[in-house]
């Protein structure tokens, strides 16, 4: 499933693609066609990323709420579009731009009072300029759930998946077991600013990284890392491996139901 960052820069694409303009929307799969009627042929006004939720805003107060879960996909291009009509849900398309949707968990068409009730139910996301961390402090610092659990609570911290949750606890040397109210302030300060930080990488470099200069392949005389989410990790899918840090070996178990990796040498409390 695609995290919070990705979902942002499609929002980033879809804008730069049609702001302002008059726009069709169809569904050829079928399943959208009568929601796509009400906005097609409208203004497209502008697209909004909210952890892993994108809202796609109208002239005439309509918004569509997608959320791409495991197997959502969005296809940007120009010109004639693929002729795929089986699996697209949505298509919009403008004088040259086109932008086709294929596989989301949830496409629907929102009012704006009923975008309000969708919004009010995910926490606050650290990459959009009007979060308040303190929402988030207040959900972990009562809660005995681990803070590696936490973390991927979409009510808590909007955008944070597997891969953000695991690097970012390494970096600030915390054991993804601890309960969420042991957290002091100053680590939870710590925690949610890296996030700003890593996150908003993510959306310009179109890849996560959250290795250090020190660690990077040219300074340590290593490989870079392959793998199908890009980007330098110092534990994400690195089980078995050798800590960058300390050498000891990367650990891996499961946390309700998704794998965590952490070194439990160098993550200790």
């Amino acid at each position: 499933m695609p995290e919070g960052h990705v979902v942002h820069r499609q929002a980033r694409q879809l804008t730069t693609a049609f702001k302002g303009e008059k726009v069709r929307v169809a569904s050829p799969q079928g399943r959208f066609t009568a929601a796509a009627k009400v906005v097609s042929g409208k203004t497209f006004t502008k697209a909004e990323a909210r952890g892993k939720h994108l809202f796609i805003g109208f002239d005439n107060l309509r918004w569509i709420h997608i959320h791409l879960g495991l197997y959502g996909k969005w296809q940007f291009g120009k010109g004639a579009q693929p002729d795929d009509t089986g699996l697209i849900r949505l298509r919009i398309t403008a004088a040259t731009n086109f932008a086709q949707l294929r596989g989301p968990a949830v496409c629907e068409l929102l009012t704006a009072s009923e975008m309000a009730a969708v919004l009010a139910r995910i926490g606050p996301d650290p990459i959009h300029k009007q979060a308040d961390p303190e929402r988030a402090f207040e959900r972990v610092h009562r809660s005995a759930a681990p803070i590696g659990a936490l973390l991927m609570n979409q009510r808590i911290f909007a955008g944070v998946g597997n891969i953000y949750r695991a690097e970012v606890l390494f970096r600030h040397e915390l054991s993804p077991f601890t309960p969420g109210r042991l957290l002091t302030r100053e680590q939870f300060d710590a925690i949610w600013s890296d996030l700003v930080f890593l996150m908003t990488l993510g959306v310009k470099d179109g890849r996560i990284d959250t290795v250090r200069a020190a660690h990077l392949p040219e300074a340590m005389g290593r490989q870079p890392r392959v793998d199908r989410h890009g980007g330098e990790v110092y534990v994400y899918r690195r089980e078995g491996m050798k800590c960058f840090e300390c050498g000891a070996k990367v650990q891996m178990a499961d946390m309700q139901g998704r794998k965590l990796y952490w070194c439990a040498k160098c993550q200790v409390g």
